[in-house]
């Protein structure tokens, strides 16, 4: 085992190109190291805080300007080593899934295995693998686990860059992956931001179902929805819930629109790929799982996090959203006293939107019927 205090710089860069290569034996896409130096982001991240746009999330505001500051988090921290792991599932349908009203429409980064702990155990084990080269340092994993700017820190450490959706973009891999860090107290070199950005193009800007994305690099939670569908626990507010359509959990509408998406590669993680329970699912099948069903079809997904009650709430909107069907109707009437008041209220909002779908239904039928009739009988059409 070496002594790390006597390493020169060679040593430390030798060390940090070996880091990189562990990172993709343990199946990450890529890795960058960076100093902890947030200072940049924390203006940004306050104006953020104090306009409420993160809505719910009181975690963001209790953390405050901790999470612009990795050493606070981990003492004696001076390096972030950070990873990215590609996901975007074979067979994605993206456009088919979307297109079609009456099924459900799922992120795609959830119809997997949960990322959380698959990326934070080869974290760890990439913490232990330098610990075998350099002796005891500190270290310590993070993915989503606690208040750090993950984001910020993958752009210092050249993953990519800062797009307009506020996502991290990658030259060659788009946005499709999750992001990870390893906060460690070595003094390894540095890499090279990437000089590049997103230029005149404002595709997910124009494209946000809900307009969430307020400015360049600003998104105003409150309206995105994947916040509305997984992070709020209340009521979704009503005029928002025309917007959401299909989508009952998360939304890749900013990313899909994104023209550096274009190439991005496939994952080729396995636990990443689509499971059989989320392909082709209808609305009206996804209400009626039961509570058991539901925890059943999540094991080890992110999709469990919700739970029943939010899971129920988003398909009864989606279900309001849908064409008018007389199946989707019957449910709805028989769920009219559903003992969950907070389903229940968006469950009489589906109803009502479904029973105005009707109305328009009948009348444009009627129209038709008339204008069948006046052919038939040879009138002139405004007859």
């Amino acid at each position: 085992m070496s002594n790390s205090h006597s390493f020169s710089d060679a040593d430390w860069a030798t060390l940090a190109s070996q880091i990189k290569s562990w990172a993709l034996e343990l199946g990450f896409s890529q890795a960058g190291i960076c100093d902890t130096d947030l200072n940049s982001q924390e203006p940004k991240l306050q104006q953020w805080l104090d306009a409420g746009m993160h809505g719910e999330m009181q975690y963001m505001a209790e953390h405050g300007m901790k999470r612009a500051r990795p050493a606070e988090l981990q003492p004696g921290t001076i390096r972030v080593i950070s990873v990215r792991l590609d996901y975007l599932p074979a067979g994605a349908g993206f456009a088919t899934n979307l297109s079609d009203p009456q099924q459900a429409y799922i992120s795609r980064y959830a119809l997997g295995r949960d990322y959380h702990k698959l990326m934070r155990q080869r974290l760890k084990q990439l913490g232990e693998k330098i610990e075998q080269h350099v002796g005891a340092y500190g270290y310590r994993p993070f993915v989503d686990s606690a208040p750090v700017l993950e984001r910020p820190l993958a752009a210092k450490a050249g993953l990519g860059w800062t797009g307009k959706h506020s996502l991290l973009l990658n030259p060659q891999a788009g946005s499709w992956f999750f992001l990870g860090e390893l906060l460690v107290s070595l003094p390894l070199p540095v890499d090279e931001p990437i000089q590049q950005d997103c230029g005149s193009c404002v595709a997910c800007i124009t494209m946000c179902p809900t307009g969430a994305i307020v400015s360049p690099y600003v998104v105003d939670a409150r309206r995105c929805i994947s916040y509305l569908t997984i992070e709020l626990k209340d009521a979704i507010p009503q005029e928002l819930r025309p917007l959401l359509g299909n989508r009952i959990y998360g939304c890749d509408d900013c990313q899909l629109v994104c023209p550096v998406n274009r190439q991005a590669p496939l994952g080729k993680e396995e636990d990443f790929q689509r499971r059989p329970q989320w392909r082709d699912q209808s609305l009206l099948s996804l209400f009626l799982w039961d509570e058991a069903t539901f925890l059943k079809m999540t094991e080890g997904s992110a999709i469990r996090r919700i739970g029943y009650q939010r899971w129920q709430r988003n398909l009864a909107v989606a279900l309001g959203n849908a064409p008018f069907n007389e199946e989707i109707l019957a449910l709805l009437l028989a769920e009219q006293q559903h003992p969950d008041a907070l389903v229940r209220e968006h469950l009489q909002w589906a109803l009502a939107q479904q029973q105005q779908k009707q109305l328009q239904q009948q009348k444009e039928n009627r129209q038709q019927q008339r204008l069948i009739r006046i052919i038939q009988l040879g009138l002139p059409r405004d007859a």
